[in-house]
């Protein structure tokens, strides 16, 4: 396991740092077959529903939605559709990760984008007095208040599990 001081800043880290956001650093061991959201859990001792998975959903109209799920949960279609006001909803290629987001399976953040898209965070994770995110690199996480995460990524509560 990396020590959380050697680790070179995100993007994420550094829009937290210029909005005077306080977070963590937690770093975990990882492989190709353990990069989800329940295995970094884990790894770090934390309530998975304290966890949250950022999933990547195109719309009809080829418009791009992030959201953030605990890592138990799995997203609603029909409520994500819902949050959006679109048609159809599905969840983009593998492939297609990091062209749109600039981050790779396993290591996509919320935070820091290569393009800003609206954002929703499950609604039940804002009574947590913190939640943990991807930093933007496998084996990595920020653990921060989920308000002040809302603050950072632009993002609203609304009900997606």
């Amino acid at each position: 396991m990396k020590n959380p001081a050697d680790i070179k800043k995100t993007n994420a880290m550094r829009i937290l740092e210029n909005l005077g956001i306080a977070y963590e650093v937690r770093t975990y061991e990882w492989d190709e077959d353990h990069i989800d959201a329940m295995h970094a859990a884990e790894n770090l001792g934390i309530d998975p529903q304290e966890v949250c998975k950022t999933i990547i959903l195109r719309n009809q109209d080829n418009q791009l939605f992030v959201f953030c799920v605990p890592a138990p949960c799995g997203i609603s279609l029909k409520k994500a559709r819902a949050a959006t006001g679109s048609r159809s909803i599905d969840l983009i290629k593998s492939d297609e990760l990091r062209p749109l987001t600039g981050y790779i399976r396993g290591g996509c953040s919320p935070l820091g984008m290569i393009h800003t898209y609206p954002t929703f965070i499950e609604e039940t994770v804002q009574l947590l007095p913190m939640v943990s995110v991807s930093a933007g690199l496998r084996g990595v996480q920020l653990l921060l208040s989920p308000l002040d995460l809302a603050v950072a990524a632009g993002a609203v509560f609304a009900d997606i599990v």
